[in-house]
């Protein structure tokens, strides 16, 4: 792809992608506002691992910031751009709706137009598997209407589907949306799940399990959704010419515009995710078991049939290897 800029990259994805790209030759322009969400300090040790590469450059900018993003894709002008950067999470966003707006629609509008005015070949951006919402028919088909979100965060991911395929269609800029399934992994953020509990079973204190610990949830390593990242990235998108108005497929369209989710496959509930995690640490877990959630939604299940058709790939990673992997980098990186 040539220059790729990776907004997010000290991030969880963003880092573990940027990396994956310098080390197969692309020059990358790293992304991010360092905000303090969440431990500073975990971010500037996943930018660690890709400053001793030449091809990389660090730029601290907010998406938000609109004249910044207009300097930087006038200065650098990008053959391909993957948009990770988002105020993240779904219980936060009841918090703090606003700074959702702010992060993942005014921005997000900065990116796109970056894109316009600069020639950028593709854009790829990171939805998420939220957008299903009310949604129980399952697995969750990228075919499917997905207008009730039950979150802000969802909704802000939905707007962002919209508003990709709006410049596709007016533009003609190549865009492909990437709807996550619970992904985990080395290097996670502290708010997920997986962090939060293992923190806790370690300190021998409680973990909180939503919904009485009946969720499912189609959990997805991070090295498999790298992976999918890039396939994509590299198969630029065309428009689809069985795409008919009188029939409109979500997925696709007349304009040069992609869907795809991006999941294991293989929903697991709750429970025999903590099990396997209380396998990997020798330790059990206090479980402290609570209603769901105001925004949650009871299972995940991705159908992946359209990303194995054009790209060729599958995530595959077992549920327990990925827990053991995360388990051994939290004890090497904390120390315990």
């Amino acid at each position: 792809m040539g220059k790729v800029l990776v907004t997010g990259a000290a991030g969880f994805i963003g880092s573990h992608l940027s990396l994956r790209l310098l080390q197969r030759g692309d020059r990358v322009v790293g992304l991010d506002n360092l905000n303090d969400y969440y431990d500073v300090s975990l971010k500037r040790a996943r930018l660690a691992r890709l400053t001793g590469y030449e091809s990389f450059t660090f730029a601290q900018l907010d998406l938000a910031d609109r004249s910044g993003m207009e300097e930087l894709f006038l200065r650098e002008r990008f053959d391909g751009v993957i948009n990770l950067a988002a105020q993240a999470g779904v219980r936060y966003s009841l918090q703090n709706p606003l700074s959702y707006v702010e992060s993942n629609m005014v921005g997000f509008a900065h990116l796109l137009e970056g894109c316009r005015h600069t020639g950028v070949k593709h854009l790829v951006f990171a939805s998420s598997s939220s957008v299903y919402g009310a949604n129980e028919a399952m697995p969750f088909s990228v075919h499917q209407n997905v207008d009730h979100p039950l979150s802000l965060y969802a909704a802000s991911k939905k707007t962002n589907e919209l508003m990709a395929h709006t410049y596709a269609h007016l533009f003609r800029l190549p865009v492909t949306g990437l709807r996550f399934f619970t992904v985990y992994g080395p290097w996670g953020r502290p708010d997920m799940a997986l962090f939060l509990f293992t923190r806790a079973i370690l300190e021998g204190r409680p973990i909180d399990v939503f919904n009485e610990g009946r969720m499912q949830r189609d959990f997805t390593y991070v090295d498999d959704i790298v992976e999918g990242v890039i396939r994509v990235l590299d198969r630029i998108p065309t428009p689809d010419p069985d795409w008919s108005g009188l029939r409109p497929d979500p997925s696709s369209s007349s304009a040069p515009y992609r869907l795809y989710n991006i999941g294991n496959n293989q929903p697991m509930e709750l429970m025999e995710y903590i099990a396997a995690l209380e396998e990997a640490l020798g330790k059990t877990a206090i479980k402290n078991m609570l209603p769901m959630q105001p925004g949650d939604v009871p299972a995940t299940w991705a159908d992946v049939d359209e990303l194995t058709r054009d790209v060729g790939f599958r995530p595959s990673t077992p549920v327990r290897e990925g827990i053991r992997r995360f388990v051994a980098w939290y004890r090497e990186y904390h120390g315990v």
